[in-house]
């Protein structure tokens, strides 16, 4: 019995060895690797940091166009668009492009009669984005290489923007109200339905819960959060996180929490997504800004722009494991994730 039982044991092992050798040879066959990298815009050295996650080191820099504030990756993970801004100067109409596998500018998607670009995020091969200074949003289209549909908003500042499925939601800074846009399929001009909803007084970040249900809103200028029943299209509770100037707000992709910035304090507030409630506070410098947190829920990162660093969290822990140094006035972030 030993013996037949040594015998099984020994074929599991140059099982498990063939079997391990095979998946080798396949991974190296196809050079299909994952890879995960941080990026951050760099806003006054117009510039966008490509970050190793494991190491928080920078491993390169790309110019990111004129005053550049916000950028999202393309599905494949190959290309960032970045919004350049210019609305308190010179209202800007370009979107700067950079490749991320040989980290080189391309050429930026010129936006003629679309001013001061802002809020943006990438749905397949659509580009969505505000345009500020047009009171508008806008799509582009990547396969087409043309902009293929805009909606005039009417609100003053229409800064960040969230496509979810049928609905598009916007925040207006100076109308004090968010913008739910409905659709019958996907976001097109027929069959839309635009609903304002009054909320607190500067609204800019804004998250919607995964579940779709609930729209969470930071007032900048009034230290609030405005709580909206997407179904609804109401204010249904408002929270005082007692900020100076909420900046960016973030659901963990796991729904379980609330990420908050403040951009004069430099705080960031932990709120508990189904409560309602303050979990934690975390002091982490001068001022707290752009917020990402990893698909996988486990780490955070916050801009600290007058700290002109990154501070890195744990969010099973909730506390601060890492800071990464960067260029001056690090903002928006994006993760870009990709096989190579």
């Amino acid at each position: 019995m030993n013996n037949v039982f040594h015998d099984w044991e020994h074929m599991i092992k140059v099982y498990l060895l063939f079997l391990g050798f095979i998946l080798a040879l396949t991974s190296a066959a196809t050079g299909q690797t994952s890879a995960a990298e941080l990026l951050v815009l760099e806003k006054d050295d117009k510039s966008l940091a490509i970050i190793d996650p494991s190491s928080l080191k920078v491993l390169d820099r790309v110019d990111a166009g004129e005053d550049p504030h916000e950028v999202a990756v393309s599905t494949d993970g190959l290309t960032a668009y970045i919004t350049n801004y210019g609305a308190f100067n010179i209202p800007q109409r370009t979107i700067s492009v950079v490749d991320l596998a040989s980290r080189k500018p391309l050429a930026p998607i010129e936006l003629p009669g679309l001013r001061a670009p802002h809020g943006i995020q990438i749905m397949g091969q659509e580009v969505y984005f505000t345009a500020e200074g047009s009171k508008a949003i806008a799509r582009f289209d990547l396969s087409s290489r043309a902009i293929d549909w805009v909606l005039g908003i009417g609100q003053d500042r229409t800064h960040m923007l969230a496509v979810r499925g049928n609905r598009i939601f916007t925040s207006n800074v100076n109308s004090n109200t968010v913008d739910i846009i409905e659709f019958d399929t996907k976001p097109d001009i027929s069959g839309c339905k635009l609903t304002v909803v009054p909320v607190g007084t500067g609204p800019e970040g804004f998250d919607v819960s995964p579940d779709g249900a609930e729209l969470w809103v930071a007032n900048s200028h009034g230290g609030t959060i405005s709580v909206v029943d997407v179904a609804e299209k109401k204010v249904v509770q408002t929270i005082d996180p007692h900020t100076l100037m909420s900046n960016r707000l973030k659901f963990a992709p796991d729904g379980t929490m609330v990420l908050v910035s403040d951009l004069e304090k430099g705080d960031l507030i932990i709120l508990d997504a189904k409560a309602h409630r303050e979990t934690k506070r975390l002091s982490l410098g001068k001022s707290a800004a752009g917020i990402l947190i990893q698909p996988d829920s486990a780490r955070a990162y916050v801009a600290l722009p007058r700290d002109n660093s990154v501070a890195v969290l744990d969010l099973r822990s909730l506390s601060v494991i890492g800071k990464i140094e960067t260029g001056r006035g690090p903002d928006g972030l994006a993760w870009a994730a990709r096989d190579h």
